[in-house]
């Protein structure tokens, strides 16, 4: 049953596989990029064992696509990031990132390129369908810029890559790491990619077709049975030990890509004029303020994410802000991702968390927290 205070409205969109997560457990939903994502399955805990054990499905239509096609689709998009696009070839997905004029950060797509001028940004929660539109009225350029009929599942999980033969054949094991192909199940139309937001093996299905969507669903699941595949939502726990971004929490349109470490997406050598370039680079001549770093908070295990930003104090001055912590029962301890002043900024830095009015001891560590070099999605 779903839970009785959410209020559904047409204001807000469902995805193609609102039914099936209804009758698979969904029983908590919230809003990202303007639809209801599934967020309750039960126990976040056991959401994550199944995610790094087994396999979880997981609703993610939310990931909006902007399509971008046109003669001029490729000179636009290396217009809208700051990410060297040259070498992206067709059939390969790119993490980007696209920011306004002052350098911060507007969102963290991953980049499809499906033709020499065909492109797809698969978003984190920010409206950049608008903005591209915007920035398109007089760059110029000759592009048409729309939201597709495209839906994203994920299946991620250690026993994803036997479902996944399963349901397409031996044929899908040559599919590498940031790449996709375009395939059809049982007459669905799909676009599937080795990518996926959780820092374990699996893949992405694009759905581009969204009447079928509950039927693709089902059929995944069906398929899953023998390998332990449960419904799921994405894990907190595991993005953050795999350091992954949320945007809104640990990088927002104040943030620059400096800050949080993120210097290869950034190109200032070219001769590409893309958005915040000027801005870019006075930044990095300047120097950062404040940098974005790991912590271990020592205090009893977390009870579930952080819902608001804690202070991050150093000698009784408040120097930034824990953005997403959460405890891992794997690495038995509670881990956060925080930016502090550059100062305090380095390994081994002691500071204190404010958590409900209370100061917490916490030190700077390395992060990600676990599986650093991505060894294990990229495997």
């Amino acid at each position: 049953m779903i839970n009785k205070n959410f209020g559904f409205g047409t204001q807000i969109r469902k995805s193609p596989y609102f039914e099936s997560t209804v009758k698979w457990g969904a029983t908590g939903f919230s809003v990202y990029n303007h639809m209801y994502i599934p967020r309750d399955f039960g126990s976040p805990e056991k959401n994550f064992w199944n995610l790094i054990e087994k396999a979880i499905l997981c609703d993610v239509a939310v990931e909006r696509q902007v399509e971008i096609k046109g003669p001029d689709a490729y000179k636009f998009i290396q217009l809208l990031t700051p990410r060297d696009l040259s070498k992206l070839s067709v059939g390969q997905c790119k993490y980007v990132l696209i920011v306004n004029n002052k350098g911060g950060i507007i969102n963290d797509p991953v980049l499809l390129r499906l033709a020499k001028n065909h492109f797809w940004l698969s978003l984190a929660d920010s409206d950049v369908l608008l903005w591209a539109q915007g920035v398109a009225v007089n760059s110029g350029l000759n592009v048409n810029i729309t939201e597709p009929d495209v839906s994203p599942l994920q299946l991620q999980g250690p026993t994803s890559a036997k479902i996944m033969i399963k349901l397409f054949g031996e044929d899908i094991k040559d599919l590498k790491y940031y790449w996709f192909k375009e395939y059809k199940l049982d007459e669905i139309p799909l676009i599937v990619s080795r990518t996926g937001w959780s820092s374990e093996f699996g893949y992405e299905l694009f759905l581009r077709d969204g009447s079928k969507g509950n039927e693709l669903y089902e059929k995944i699941m069906e398929a899953g049975k023998e390998y332990g595949l449960q419904p799921g939502h994405t894990s907190s726990i595991r993005r953050i030990e795999g350091g992954m971004l949320s945007y809104h929490a640990d990088a927002d349109i104040n943030t620059n890509p400096f800050e949080l470490g993120l210097d290869r997406l950034v190109n200032l050598e070219n001769e590409v004029n893309f958005i915040g370039k000027k801005a870019l680079k006075k930044i990095k001549q300047n120097g950062i303020k404040r940098k974005q770093v790991g912590l271990e908070i020592n205090c009893e295990p977390l009870k579930g994410p952080n819902t608001t930003f804690w202070a991050v104090y150093k000698d009784s001055k408040k120097i930034g802000k824990v953005t997403s912590a959460v405890y891992s029962p794997r690495l038995k301890k509670n881990i956060a991702l925080a930016v502090v002043e550059i100062s305090n900024s380095e390994i081994g830095n002691n500071l204190e968390v404010i958590i409900n009015g209370d100061k917490v001891n916490s030190k700077v560590i390395e992060k990600p927290f676990y599986d650093p070099k991505k060894i294990i999605a990229s495997s």
